[in-house]
């Protein structure tokens, strides 16, 4: 089983940044691809970004593309989401998850999640 923890949220205005982490234990870490969701007030989770295990091959919704940066430290068995140009819709709370790549979808594990609030 692996074990993931999030943080790096925050409260900021339109158009700041924010870098978000996720520390995994537990399993071998460089095995998987990583990937970043994230779920607002009301809405179904939803896929922003992923990484594949090496992180050669990047994956990311529309919504944030050219926005949002993420990338992993193998070493570290750390990933991370570079936010810029955040708006009042990034609102939500952000989670990391394992990915499938073919599908971009998680496997299953998933942490407690980051809150992001970005304000006008």
């Amino acid at each position: 089983q692996v074990q993931l923890v999030e943080s790096g949220g925050g409260s900021v205005q339109a158009g700041g940044s924010l870098r978000l982490s996720c520390a995994a234990s537990g399993r071998a870490f460089t095995n998987y691809a990583m990937g970043w969701f994230r779920q607002a007030p009301g809405k179904e989770r939803e896929f922003v970004a992923a990484v594949s295990w090496s992180g050669e091959d990047t994956h990311y919704a529309d919504s944030v593309k050219g926005r949002f940066t993420i990338s992993r430290d193998n070493a570290k068995n750390t990933v991370y989401l570079q936010m810029n140009t955040l708006k009042p819709e990034d609102t939500a709370v952000y989670y990391c998850t394992l990915v499938v790549w073919a599908t971009m979808t998680s496997v299953g594990s998933w942490g407690q999640g980051t809150q992001v609030t970005v304000s006008e």
